[in-house]
């Protein structure tokens, strides 16, 4: 006898092991809430069409934000308001890939204006879901620019007031003005019909992206019985009752049928384009040779720290110039605080054989650290053997940690000697390099004309790269003879 089986969409995680809460088979949204609807169609659209492994979901702050509890897809969480940026961005990165911005009404049509607005005004070939639940649902319940007029949050507590807060923002009209969107349509999940109706919308919004037919945007009316301090119940009838009076729904553009469905061609550029379009003199046909190195070296993941002005982030950048001369794949990213120079600065760098998958290192398996704030900070982060390297010219304390390498080195000192104190972050390059092998030598050298703006300066800075790594390498035969 035939039996139907439901099961999970394989867009789903199997269980939710991102979720910090206890039950990992369960979502956390809350009683009533819309955010379980949108995501079940979403899902099912993802696999439906097949494209489950090459979804990227883009999404900001707000409630929004932990659809990366959940999907089994690709996730890049975006500074609030910017998911539409960052669509833009991983679309035009890779183009066959189907990439949704999905984002709530305090976020999109607040501080997100602007990116929607361009986004849809180009005609970017993505989806965007837009959640409108009328209110700041995540953050306390605050008056967002979908609020109607009247509706009590807690920063209109008398509710809003036309004069004084403006009225609502109807986003589909808003877009509708535009000449580039393919697809827009306003839907609502305040009862079944209306659901079905959301599940379709959506669906035709991945399809069109899937078939490289253009900009698509579904306004959903969700529910947030909580925000609203309605049992879910109730929030379904005041949906129906109150939203849809300022919020029709309706399709407000449809050209889907209109456009003929075409995919990107991937473009691999020439070589006379790359030197062209980068600027460059020319372009070296081989990478340098690469070293033989210790496999417990390899891959390394290298976060840099001191203060602002040693040129911490200049010697991260000069690892992933050196790297990417060797062929390697490698990421730079800085980090530092607005009074930069004399404040804390630190840069993670990757430099590997696999494609780097994100540019942060939380758990670096080498820390170069310049000064004593920055040991004390990162050093318990450093993953069990791994490395530490320490100015010990200006932290006068040693790690404490006792399963990592550790190699102290008076860089300050030693560039000093050579006539320049600011070249200590080339010493301590120089030397990581000669320590562990992970780099060549001649490579570190060709890098430096593109990372030393003044020409003059190239030459003591070699000087530097030179003495720390002869300093690593006689190091590492003073540990091999321990």
């Amino acid at each position: 006898m035939a039996k139907t089986a439901w099961t999970k969409s394989d867009a789903f995680y199997n269980e939710y092991f991102r979720n910090p809460n206890p039950d990992k088979k369960s979502t956390h949204y809350c009683p009533g809430c819309g955010h379980g609807h949108v995501h079940k169609f979403l899902a099912e659209a993802f696999e439906d069409f097949g494209v489950v492994d090459q979804t990227i979901m883009i999404s900001p702050v707000g409630c929004s934000v932990f659809a990366y509890y959940y999907f089994d897809t690709g996730n890049i969480q975006a500074a609030h308001g910017r998911a539409a940026a960052v669509a833009t961005g991983i679309k035009r990165a890779h183009p066959h890939s189907i990439v949704v911005s999905y984002q709530g009404d305090g976020d999109l049509a607040a501080i997100g204006t602007a990116e929607l607005i361009h986004s849809a005004n180009r005609g970017e070939n993505i989806t965007v879901i837009f959640v409108n639940n009328a209110i700041y649902g995540m953050t306390g319940g605050q008056m967002a620019p979908t609020t109607l007029k009247g509706q009590k949050t807690t920063t209109s507590p008398r509710g809003r007031d036309p004069k004084n807060e403006g009225n609502p923002v109807k986003v589909c009209e808003m877009v509708n003005s535009l000449d580039a969107p393919v697809y827009l349509e306003r839907v609502s999940l305040h009862d079944v019909k209306h659901r079905a109706k959301a599940r379709m919308a959506i669906r035709k919004a991945i399809k069109n992206q899937v078939d490289g037919i253009g900009y698509s945007l579904v306004e959903v009316l969700s529910p947030c019985p909580s925000g609203w301090k309605m049992d879910p119940v109730d929030s379904m009838k005041w949906i129906e009752e109150e939203m849809t009076k300022v919020f029709p729904l309706e399709v407000f553009r449809d050209r889907s049928k209109e456009i003929e469905p075409s995919q990107e061609k991937k473009h691999i550029p020439t070589k006379d384009e790359i030197i062209t379009n980068l600027g460059l003199k020319e372009l070296h046909d081989e990478a340098f040779q690469k070293t033989q190195m210790a496999s417990h070296y390899k891959n390394p993941a290298i976060k840099a720290a001191g203060f602002g002005g040693q040129g911490i982030l200049l010697l991260g950048v000069g690892l992933a110039q050196a790297g990417m001369l060797e062929g390697y794949n490698v990421s730079w990213i800085p980090s530092y605080g607005p009074e930069m120079r004399g404040g804390t600065a630190n840069c993670h760098v990757h430099i590997s054989e696999k494609v780097v998958g994100s540019p942060i290192v939380s758990k670096p398996s080498v820390l170069l650290a310049m000064n004593r704030p920055s040991l004390e900070k990162f050093q318990k982060d450093v993953v069990k053997e791994g490395l530490i390297i320490y100015d010990s010219s200006l932290i006068d304390i040693k790690p404490d940690r006792d399963d990592v390498e550790i190699l102290d080195i008076p860089a300050t000192k030693i560039a000093d000697e050579l006539g320049n104190t600011r070249i200590a972050n080339m010493v301590i390059l120089g030397a990581l390099v000669g320590y562990t092998n992970i780099l060549n030598l001649k490579s570190l050298v060709a890098t430096l004309p593109y990372i030393i703006t003044r020409k003059r300066l190239i030459d003591v800075n070699k000087k530097a790269i030179e003495k720390g790594f002869e300093f690593g390498k006689n190091f590492q035969k003073k540990d091999l003879q321990n």
